[in-house]
């Protein structure tokens, strides 16, 4: 299995390609279509889904091109799935003051939902509080934990969707899983479960 992130660059917003085979699944999508492309073809791969752990445009800046580059279906929890297309929602005008909209996702899924592409297996575990649909995908002993955990902290949870009771209640169910697992957060460095929340 390989793990790469492509594009820690725009909005420090990372973007997983995750390969297996001839399959790969990408995880948030920030790197421009000509990198996700150049990426499968050194990889050998074709792009079978891309997975979103939440509705916020800095996850969704290429969407579209990599969509059409690749065909490659969009998943997402169905409590964001009106965020791609709303910029109000998706945060752009908050920050921008224009509207920017990103194409609405082709499938959603819920909490506990077993996602198979090729010999590529994630658990979906529903983490709301970041925004309503906030999920990390788990992967083996590795979390792809988005704007819920990060090394060194958690998501902001004044915009859209966001409340802090609830990302706490999901932060305590993040902690229970074992500490060494690897996580892959949205923003910022991988680290494992035990050294995120020994700095929380």
């Amino acid at each position: 299995m390989r793990i790469q992130n492509l594009w820690p660059g725009g909005y420090a917003s990372a973007c997983y390609l995750i390969s297996e085979g001839d399959t790969a699944v990408l995880i948030d999508c920030s790197a421009p279509a000509a990198v996700v492309t150049a990426a499968l073809a050194d990889t050998g791969t074709h792009l079978a889904a891309i997975l979103l752990t939440h509705g916020h445009f800095d996850h969704l800046l290429s969407l579209l091109d990599v969509q059409e580059a690749t065909g490659a279906p969009i998943y997402i929890h169905e409590r964001d799935l009106e965020m791609p297309a709303d910029a109000h929602k998706n945060a752009f005008a908050t920050f921008f003051g224009f509207d920017r909209h990103y194409p609405t996702p082709d499938h959603t899924f819920r909490e506990g939902e077993v996602l198979t592409f090729g010999e590529l297996t994630f658990r979906v575990l529903h983490t709301p509080g970041h925004t309503k649909g906030s999920s990390v995908f788990l992967l083996e002993d590795k979390a792809f934990t988005g704007d819920t955990l990060f090394s060194e902290g958690y998501g902001r949870c004044d915009l859209y969707g966001g409340d802090f009771a609830t990302l706490r209640r999901s932060l305590e169910r993040l902690s229970q899983l074992p500490a060494s697992n690897v996580i892959y957060p949205g923003h910022g460095d991988a680290s494992t479960i035990g050294e995120a929340f020994r700095y929380l």
